[in-house]
């Protein structure tokens, strides 16, 4: 089922004044679009996506008053009709022509007020909503910022991904989550990853207990969402397994609905795992900066190859 947003959060979070339909507050919002209906006050109705946020402003309701009484309680109807419509707001604090008023009331369609300029409101309208309803999941896990990068480190219970983000905070980078990792999708395919509330900035340590990092180390090593980037993987070093030595081979896992890169770390007795998640954040950079290290290698040994082939020739 997908994520709903109730009118009443709108009220709340943005002090919105309630012209009328309090009862409508419970109407829910279910996309993060809005909605300016300009072409509806002319009386095209065709394609009218009665399912958004109706954002009215300076422009719809000067026009709206050019029109004769009849047309405008005609509109207003139209425009109030839908119970999917979640609500209709008024910027700027205009004056609330009474037909929209009275016909809001018959459908108990809740009419609010805002007094800040049209495309602020919308820009702060759609961040909230686009945050409150975006797709997300919860992982097992930790989030780390290492470099910049958001190194969401994942494996099996007891493999050491707390140890290892308890090492990476030491060297100085940021830990985001320990053991719950919520992750939210965006729009544009981005993903985001907090911790829940209630482990916020602890690290669980076996034989240590729970510590409180920005207690222990301060507010620069903790940070409250970070950009997930990379994923590492930490598994338990298998003899008959071959592993990427190369760095060639790009594999992906999918988280929601985006292709996160994955990075499979094979873990055994005297490997630092800390400082190479710190060398994989740092080549990450540089693949992003157009430098393969992988591919240069493998472009000047075919090369070398090629001339010691032309020298036996």
């Amino acid at each position: 089922m997908g994520k709903k947003v109730r009118v009443s959060e709108l009220v709340e979070h943005y002090n919105l004044e309630v012209i009328c339909g309090e009862d409508g507050l419970k109407r829910t919002v279910t996309v993060a679009d809005l909605y300016r209906p300009g072409l509806e006050m002319a009386g095209y109705f065709n394609y009218h996506p009665q399912e958004r946020v109706q954002l009215l402003g300076r422009t719809e309701m000067s026009f709206f008053e050019t029109l004769d009484e009849t047309v405008r309680l005609h509109r207003a109807e139209q425009l109030c009709a839908s119970e999917e419509t979640p609500c209709i707001i008024v910027t700027r604090g205009l004056d609330i022509p009474a037909e929209l008023v009275e016909e809001a009331k018959k459908q108990q369609l809740p009419v609010l007020r805002s007094q800040v300029a049209t495309t602020i409101l919308a820009s702060r309208l759609t961040n909230f909503l686009e945050n409150k309803l975006a797709p997300s999941t919860t992982i097992h896990g930790v989030l780390v910022d290492v470099y910049g990068v958001g190194m969401l480190i994942t494996g099996g219970s007891g493999i050491g991904k707390s140890e290892t983000a308890l090492e990476l905070v030491k060297r100085g980078h940021r830990l985001v989550a320990d053991d719950a990792v919520e992750i939210r999708q965006t729009a544009d395919y981005m993903l985001y990853g907090n911790a829940p509330d209630l482990i916020r900035h602890l690290l669980e340590i076996r034989g240590v207990g729970i510590i409180n990092v920005m207690t222990l180390f301060g507010a620069g090593a903790v940070r409250n969402v970070k950009k997930i980037s990379v994923v590492a993987r930490l598994e338990t070093w298998q003899q008959d397994k071959q592993y990427d030595r190369l760095g060639l081979d790009e594999e992906t896992t999918r988280i929601i609905e985006t292709d996160v890169p994955l990075i499979t770390i094979p873990v055994r007795p005297g490997r630092n795992l800390a400082v190479i998640v710190e060398v994989a954040a740092m080549n990450y950079r540089l693949k992003r900066m157009g430098f393969n290290a992988a591919l240069q290698f493998t472009n000047k040994l075919t090369e070398t190859l090629a001339e010691d082939l032309d020298d036996m020739d």
